[in-house]
């Protein structure tokens, strides 16, 4: 799990070293330094937006699923019906 935490802030400096590229700025340390927080704060702002719109469409979708796998696994059981109960005992208690 932390080399997994390791990679991610890895990537997260990678990318945030590119949009500084991209961006054309030449920044002094300070500078960059606030570039930098800036963009990894604006950038976890995006994923909890996107992670919010992921669960909220997961949401939606999910009744339909679980219709749909009702219906799928209701045909494949047998009916049941009151004709299955267990046979009573030939030998009734008096």
């Amino acid at each position: 799990m932390r080399e997994r935490e390791n990679l991610r802030r890895e990537t997260i400096k990678r990318e945030t070293e590119a949009a500084l590229r991209d961006s054309g700025l030449h920044l002094n340390p300070q500078e960059r330094a606030q570039f930098e927080s800036r963009y990894i704060q604006e950038r976890r702002k995006v994923e909890q937006t996107l992670r919010q719109q992921i669960e909220a469409e997961r949401q939606k979708e999910l009744p339909t699923l679980i219709q749909e796998l009702k219906k799928e696994f209701q045909i494949d059981q047998p009916a049941k019906s009151p004709a299955t109960k267990p046979a009573e005992s030939a030998n009734p208690k008096k």
